[in-house]
């Protein structure tokens, strides 16, 4: 779908207007493709102390032969990336090394360039003071992804002790032009073993089952997990059988028609992926509707298809799955929120009551399957440009795309992107998460 506002403000008369206005003026996002590099320029490494996560800090960026620069030169190139290490902070008075380091590296960054922090997750500390210190991590990197322009983002990865080594995967995404969508978001890892993969086929030789896969960010999941080397068994409900059949044939796999809400559904998810594939890696749930009405003209059919379709089909499914013959040990199960789920949206009750239902459900499943090494995420889009979010009314439309760090809508590949990061063998250590994949919208947390 066409940003024309973006379009019009992006050069020309109408860049001059929005200057002088204080418009909102979308920048191009770096997205991924084929061959390039992971940063778009130099980057700048700095922590507190010993700083024990710059290690694998290190690993990734020679890995992807970037350049590393130890101090700030006025005329040397714009920085592709800025990464502190704050696992050793215990103070608040700490928090100065992270200012210092940023405030000069921020006016050096590139066009679309990438800032990520790393600390300890707060809770998983004793001392109060440390606590705090970490958890003002939080504060400082959402408010600073709030100042970059250009595409430019900023994360916050929180690593557990003993997880230094487990980062790597989740560092290479949000470093690379896979996060471009993902913006002000926290994420925590916790300590696992990490086998080495080929990390432009990270997938190769599993099988991935995605539902609603005939359109929109269901077939954008399809394609990019195929991409990763993934077998696709690509689901929707018959009536989408055409559009499905192509999916699956774009990404070389196979389609089963099949309704979510069928009480068989998970068996015939299971024998189909079994018999067509010999196993079941991964489980995306991307199957969703709306029914949007406020609470007070919502009735019980529609209260109730809703939950149906975006909550208790995917339970249903995965309690099949985790049986004998389903979801293989070290699998991975990955379902879609939305930021409804957690800020709540005027006219949705039913949808928001569901999305916020899938991550309770996702936190449970976590701790529940973290000793079979299943990991458990979700995935809480905001304003996507898909067919749905074309139908909305301008007035309503504009200010979706506009109300986040980075001024427009996302595409359905940014969902894609994490959906496949959170499945990388490599993501081991990353269960139980709820990543935003927004723009930081600035409604929701």
């Amino acid at each position: 779908m066409t940003d024309r506002y973006a379009r019009v403000v992006s050069g020309g008369p109408g860049a001059v207007v929005a200057r002088r206005l204080g418009l909102p003026r979308p920048s191009d996002l770096r997205r991924w493709e084929a061959g390039q590099p992971l940063l778009v320029g130099p980057a700048t490494l700095a922590g507190i102390g010993p700083a024990p996560a710059l290690g694998a800090v290190r690993d990734v960026v020679a890995a992807a032969e970037s350049e590393v620069v130890e101090q700030l030169d006025e005329d040397g190139p714009r920085l592709g990336a800025v990464v502190f290490d704050a696992c050793a902070a215990t103070v608040p008075g700490d928090l100065e090394h992270l200012r210092a380091a940023l405030a000069p590296a921020l006016r050096r960054l590139a066009a679309g360039a990438r800032v990520v922090v790393l600390g300890r997750p707060p809770e998983s500390l004793s001392n109060p003071a440390a606590a705090a210190t970490h958890r003002a991590l939080e504060g400082a990197v959402r408010s600073v992804a709030k100042e970059l322009r250009g595409g430019a983002t900023a994360n916050l990865v929180l690593v557990a002790e003993g997880a230094e080594e487990a980062t790597r995967s989740t560092l290479r995404f949000f470093l690379s032009a896979r996060s471009a969508y993902v913006d002000g978001q926290v994420v925590r890892v916790v300590p696992t073993t990490v086998a080495d993969v080929d990390t432009d086929q990270p997938l190769d030789g599993k099988v991935a089952v995605v539902t609603g896969a005939a359109r929109g960010i269901g077939a954008a999941i399809a394609q990019v997990l195929a991409r990763q080397g993934a077998d696709v068994v690509a689901v929707d409900v018959p009536a989408s059988g055409e559009a499905l059949a192509a999916v699956a044939n774009r990404v070389h796999g196979t389609s089963l028609q099949l309704d979510v809400t069928s009480p068989d559904a998970g068996r015939r998810i299971a024998e189909h992926a079994s018999g067509r594939h010999g196993r079941l890696d991964i489980m995306v749930h991307n199957a969703g509707i709306t029914r949007d009405r406020l609470l007070v003209n919502t009735d019980a059919e529609r209260w109730a298809s809703v939950l149906a379709v975006n909550l208790e089909a995917q339970l249903r499914i995965d309690d099949a799955l985790l049986g004998d013959g389903g979801l293989a040990d070290g699998g991975r199960i990955v379902c879609l929120a939305s930021t409804s789920g957690i800020a709540g949206n005027r006219g949705q009750a039913n949808y928001a009551a569901s999305k916020a239902g899938v991550i309770g459900m996702v936190q449970a499943r976590a701790a529940q399957l973290a000793g079979r090494g299943i990991t458990v995420n979700a995935v809480a889009p905001g304003f996507i440009e898909t067919d749905m979010t074309a139908r909305i009314p301008l007035a309503t439309r504009e200010m979706g795309r506009r109300i986040n760090s980075l001024s427009q809508g996302g595409l359905p590949v940014d969902v894609a992107e994490t959906v496949a990061w959170f499945v990388e063998p490599g993501s081991a250590g990353v269960t139980g998460q709820v990543v935003r994949v927004c723009g930081q919208s600035l409604l929701g947390a």
